[in-house]
């Protein structure tokens, strides 16, 4: 029987028991990280190909005070936190989501361990301190015009159009 998605969003306490079972079972545990904002197919894109990395996929997402933190944009995130997390553990390639407070998930990967980083194509292995903490980074190509941050200003210059 499939988790209910409420069931995949877990505190990290609860998360490291299972991630030791999972070790215990031989389970390749990926871990990808982001803050999702309004989800569209770059997202899910990419989520997927995580998920063919390995067995489980946990995803990271970032607390709304770490988004701010970011300066993604002003008025960001649109979406609350646990918002966020219910959208993406409604995934079926997502195994667990949990929450984190830095502007990097190293503290968090530091305690999971997992077997596998995925990021997206934006990024390097170098410009990621918490890859030291995975089995190995794998960085798969970005969906091409796919962007949170575009997305929401395509929106607003609609608006301001219809406005007009």
């Amino acid at each position: 029987m499939a988790k209910t998605t409420a069931a995949k969003i877990l505190p990290l306490k609860k998360l490291l028991t299972l991630r030791e079972l999972w070790r215990w079972e031989g389970r390749t545990v990926v871990f990808t990280n982001g803050v999702y904002d309004i989800l569209h197919a770059g997202h899910v894109k990419l989520l997927e190909k995580a998920k063919d990395q390995g067995d489980l996929l946990v995803v990271g997402i970032n607390s709304d005070s770490s988004v701010r933190l970011l300066e993604k944009a002003p008025g960001r995130p649109v979406n609350n936190w646990r918002d966020r997390a219910e959208v993406i553990a409604s995934l079926g390639c997502v195994a667990a989501v949990v929450g984190f407070r830095e502007q990097t998930p190293e503290r968090l990967m530091s305690r999971l361990r997992p077997d596998i980083q995925v990021k997206g194509g934006d990024y390097k292995p170098k410009d990621l301190p918490e890859g030291k903490y995975a089995g190995r980074v794998v960085i798969v190509p970005l969906k091409k015009g796919y962007s949170t941050s575009a997305l929401i200003k395509r929106m607003q210059d609609k608006r301001r159009l219809a406005v007009s």
